[in-house]
């Protein structure tokens, strides 16, 4: 925000790489002081240099300046404390503008210079690396086009920017690459400067604010915006890329119909703890998929159309074309003609969405309408005739350019760009089945055990009489919520047949814990009459139910009934978010380790090929992390050339925003994936292990020491964070709470349970319980074994790395702040604890990480991340110190209705800061 002139970075050659970056921060800071002061007045300006100074000052070490910056800042009245706030928070998202944009900057820098090696983790350099460690070139290959990777996006409540501003932010990035271009004229760089002038003064009167919750459709619409702005356009780039890189290390292209990566979807499927998420929405989030994916080949095949202008073709091509043809004048451009069908069918195919959307006629045409499209081998057919022509007439390297790039969207989107999971709690079915029972004169389902459950469901798959009458539920309203939760989980089975199959992925089974769960899913499938059922995967979350994992597995393999059914293939999702909100992070990271061994064991001793979906959120307290790192973390075999992963909320922004950002983040999954694939790690020593189910029992022991025993955390927890007023705001269209929990911590989700505590910047979920773990391996034999399995474990070090990354984030002073303003007298004391256990857990992380003579700083070998990070905070400081003021106001007697929308501000800027809300 200071005033200081500068103008869009014209040129990356520079000795210092990082100049660019601080001249494009420098100009947002200007601009945005700019509209401060034209908007609002140069007094507030003043008011927030002020700020601003004091703020860099408390954190160049002058302590007093923070007492003076927080009494400046709540003597200051709400009219001006917002803004203030605003202005922060607005210059750290600017900021992250400039840093996403940097990245690709550097990247198209790095492949400019003649002389430089491959980017590390771009398929380049990593086929290269695996080929020089000994993989044989034919295997590289093979296991390139058989990979399968699938990234699941979901609308967990992460996103509390408004997709309005995305937009803004997204131009704000393009303004700054056009700045880069060497050639640009001095009226140009003016332009540029006004262009981001215009945008941020925009964004400055742009409400902030949602003033109604996101429905599921609204979720579904945003999450197909990153398909039409950058996926479209980055997934044949990406492809391409793939392509060069193979035929450089291997000899061999890529096959036109390889989708080494896919997409799929829970928005509008997730049905888990959200009663907003019906039969309706599902179909509704199917047809919007269908009427995009439509709209966007639609117009991709009339380029290819006026691009294919050839006056003929070959004698197949020519045949198809004559029999569309249909004037009396002589056929003069065969491809055209071909290709004006398969416009006509993909509009039809949009117009028939567009009104079962609004809701006009659900026929799937009107007469004489061309037939709407509803697999992709219609599609895929005459797209490859005008190939085979193009190829046959001596046309190749056409039939390689748009065309090629088609093909290829079309075997990595389909016909709806995602695949969309169904998602429902185990207990949701147990109820149902449960009603059946019951109305059947059977017995209660649900008081059944485990034994007496399997034997009852193995009966009815092996059987093939009905089970479920016609008119289980009556029509009308049902006095009983679980009824009416039972019907709608009904009607959802009895919609799925319906529902064209290729745009439908998994059945997700949220808190699976026994055979049953699995069972239940597949025999209310085939009562619904699903001729070609959805592949039922089963979710392990909690501690208890990872540990089980394998046997459970192993159970339901040992099944003829299940074999017959599921095949040799089987996927399994583990859950990182709510086994680190019940066991904290350290013994979460241990306990998902150790299911997935026994999870790969099972189904190695029982000829299935595993996958595993991994349930990663965005923050480390829920699994999130570093791509590349997490994928060679895994344990040996688990990978083996599938796996699905989700992409959360904000993240998908974060690693798909930018076309660039998109292209990095697809080619590092597939070189991680592969080098797990190609190059296992190796398995680790039994000492390690045994080491880790120390460290993990003392760390859980630790973690729920307090969390769950403690009597006055609840308490703690929903005064010293912003737990209650979070749960108010307009963020995701899931309730923050599962499905009756008014309860402790156990009945809330784990976003928002991380949420709350990166707003505080205490990051408790994230750490907690490390520090004990740490300690149950004293003494200099210890220590040694610790730094031994740091330095050659990668599963380890990376577990580490990662808690370190937070501990840096971490700030104690601001969470007492927050705790001075805000907690009760009688429940200091736990603050005060919690912050000496962040302490001692950084000491100890430090004893095995830092140097061996002792000492060491956090994230010493990360500058740039630990530059970041110390750059941010004296922005992210005062919002913190507005936060807490308006939270002591939003709990006072008469709160002030604006103090809401304020506080919202804050909730945006704090998540900027620390690039993460959960």
């Amino acid at each position: 925000m200071s005033a200081t002139e500068s103008s869009p970075s014209s040129s990356v050659s520079t000795p210092d790489p990082h100049k660019p970056l601080r001249d494009d921060v420098r100009l947002l800071g200007r601009l945005l002081g700019e509209t401060l002061k034209s908007q609002e007045g140069e007094e507030l300006f003043e008011v927030v240099e002020k700020i601003r100074a004091l703020s860099k000052a408390a954190r160049a070490g002058e302590a007093e300046r923070f007492d003076e910056l927080t009494e400046v800042l709540a003597a200051l009245d709400l009219d001006i404390a917002a803004p203030v706030a605003r202005a922060f928070a607005q210059f750290l998202t600017l900021a992250n503008i400039a840093e996403q944009h940097h990245r690709v900057r550097r990247r198209r820098f790095y492949q400019r210079q003649p002389d430089a090696s491959p980017q590390r983790g771009s398929c380049d350099e990593a086929f290269g690396r695996l080929i020089a460690a000994g993989v044989d070139p034919q295997e590289l290959h093979r296991q390139v086009c058989d990979m399968e990777v699938e990234l699941v996006l979901t609308a967990h409540p992460t996103e509390v920017v408004r997709r309005t501003l995305l937009a803004k932010f997204q131009h704000i990035a393009e303004l700054l690459a056009y700045g880069d271009r060497p050639d640009l004229a001095p009226r140009e760089r003016q332009e540029i400067a006004e262009g981001l002038h215009r945008e941020i003064l925009a964004i400055w009167q742009t409400d902030e604010v949602r003033h109604r919750r996101p429905t599921p459709e609204d979720e579904v619409r945003g999450g197909l915006v990153t398909f039409e702005q950058v996926l479209w356009d980055a997934v044949p780039d990406y492809l391409r890329e793939l392509d060069r890189a193979l035929v450089q290390h291997t000899g061999q292209s890529l096959p036109r119909d390889a989708a080494p990566v896919r997409f799929g979807s829970w928005m509008g499927g997730d049905r888990d703890g959200n009663p907003n998420v019906t039969v309706e929405v599902t179909r509704r989030a199917v047809w919007l998929a269908r009427w995009q994916a439509a709209d966007l080949f639609a117009q991709e095949v009339e380029d290819l159309r006026v691009e294919l202008s050839m006056r003929s073709g070959s004698t197949e091509l020519e045949t198809k074309a004559k029999d569309l043809w249909n004037k009396d004048e002589e056929l003069r451009e065969p491809y055209r003609v071909v290709l004006r069908q398969v416009v006509d069918r993909l509009r039809a195919t949009r117009e028939t969405m567009g009104r079962r959307l609004a809701g006009l006629d659900a026929r799937d045409q009107e007469p004489g309408e061309p037939a709407i499209y509803h697999t992709s081998d219609e599609l895929a057919e005459p797209l490859e005739l005008c190939r085979r022509s193009l190829i046959e007439t001596g046309l190749e390297e056409i039939a390689d350019g748009r065309l090629l790039d088609i093909q290829r969207r079309l075997a990595v989107f389909g016909l709806s760009l995602v695949r969309l999971d169904i998602r429902q709690h185990a207990s949701a079915h147990t109820d149902l089945l449960d009603r059946v029972t019951e109305h059947l004169g059977l017995g209660s389902y649900r008081s059944w055990d485990e034994e007496r459950r399997l034997a009852f469901l193995v009966e009815q798959l092996e059987g093939r009489r009905p089970l479920i009458p016609r008119k289980l539920f009556p029509e009308g309203p049902l006095d009983d919520p679980e009824d009416e939760l039972s019907r709608e989980v009904w009607r959802t089975y009895q919609a799925l047949p319906g529902i064209d199959r290729e745009v439908l992925g998994a059945y997700v089974i949220s808190m699976a814990r026994s055979a049953s769960d699995v069972l239940a899913v597949q025999l209310l499938q085939r009562e619904a009459g699903m001729g070609e059922p959805l592949r039922v995967v089963p979710l392990f979350e909690t501690l208890d139910d990872l540990e089980a994992a394998g046997g459970v597995m192993r159970q339901l393999f040992e099944l003829p009934v299940y074999r017959r059914q599921a095949g040799d293939r089987q996927e399994v999702m583990i859950g990182y978010s709510d086994s680190a909100k019940d066991a904290g992070r350290l013994a979460a990271a241990w306990a998902l380790y150790r299911g997935q061994e026994s999870l790969v064991q099972a189904a190695e001793e029982s000829g299935v090929e595993l996958t595993l979906f991994h349930g990663r959120g965005g923050t480390v307290g829920r699994g999130g992390g570093p791509t590349y790192l997490a994928i060679q973390s895994q344990p040996p075999g688990s990978v083996a050339g599938r796996l699905r992963v989700t992409e959360q909320g904000e993240m998908i922004q974060a690693k798909f925003g930018l076309p660039g950002i998109a292209l990095r983040t697809l080619e590092v999954y597939t070189s991680a994936t592969l080098e797990a694939t190609l190059r296992p790690p190796r398995p680790p020593e039994e000492r390690w292990c045994q080491a880790m189910d120390r460290l993990a029992d003392k760390a859980c022991q630790g973690y729920r020491g307090i969390v769950r025993e403690h009597p006055g955390f609840v308490r703690y927890f929903r005064t010293a964070t912003p737990e209650v007023e979070l749960g108010e705001l307009n963020i995701g269209s899931r309730p923050a709470r599962r499905r009756g929990g008014q309860g402790g911590v156990e009945s809330l989700r784990a976003i928002p349970w991380v949420f709350a505590w990166t707003q505080t910047r205490l990051l408790l979920p994230s750490w907690l319980g490390t520090g004990d773990g740490l300690a149950a391996l004293e003494g200099e034999d210890g220590l040694a074994l610790l730094r031994e399995m740091y330095r050659q474990w990668t599963f380890f070090r990376s577990t580490l790395d990662l808690i370190q990354m937070v501990l840096a984030k971490a700030e104690p002073g601001i969470a007492a702040y927050y705790d001075q303003l805000l907690v009760p007298e009688d429940l200091r004391p736990l603050g005060e604890e919690l912050r000496e256990r962040l302490s001692k857990t950084t000491e100890r992380l430090l004893a095995v990480t830092g140097p061996e003579g002792g000492g060491g700083q956090l994230l010493a070998d990360n500058a740039v991340l630990r530059r970041s990070i110390a750059v941010r905070n004296p922005y992210v400081d005062p919002i913190n110190v507005v936060q807490a003021e308006l939270l002591r106001r939003l709990r006072g007697p008469q709160p002030e209705p604006a103090a809401h929308e304020a506080f919202l501000t804050t909730v945006n800027g704090i998540a900027a800061g620390m690039r993460n809300t959960g």
